[in-house]
């Protein structure tokens, strides 16, 4: 398994609506930056993905898992990128925001702070367990 960080601006999709979805989950689609479609491409069934609300909040504020893995993005006119599909696991208990995860010399290596535009990044187990345990899970 491996974990991923998915950004999203909270008025576009927030995590009230990716857990409205439900168990059907939702097309986690809208990516147009090259190296975030490569990321997508390489989830897998079953990965973990931290929820960030981006712009409004700069914040991790849950968990969702891919339950489908890269097809064609239907919002793609090019035929270019791809979408996956999440569905919601959990909010985290405490949001972890951008300034903690920058405080926390433990994650001054992550995508999240080094590309900050990347909307889709891996994620390494050692910086998932760390943010999880900032998150009160």
């Amino acid at each position: 398994m491996q974990y991923w960080l998915l950004k999203s601006e909270p008025d576009v999709w927030s995590i009230d609506q990716q857990e409205k979805a439900g168990n059907k989950g939702a097309p986690w689609d809208g990516v147009r930056n090259y190296q975030a479609s490569k990321n997508l491409k390489a989830m897998k069934i079953g990965d973990k993905c931290f929820f960030y609300h981006s712009n409004i909040g700069k914040e991790i504020v849950g968990i969702v898992e891919v339950i489908k893995e890269h097809y064609l993005d239907k919002s793609d006119k090019s035929g270019c990128f791809v979408a996956v599909t999440v569905k919601f696991l959990k909010r985290l208990n405490k949001p972890v925001t951008l300034e903690e995860i920058k405080k926390n010399k433990h994650l001054s290596h992550l995508s999240l702070i080094k590309q900050s535009r990347l909307s889709v990044m891996p994620i390494d187990s050692k910086s998932w367990k760390i943010l999880n345990n900032m998150g009160k899970i």
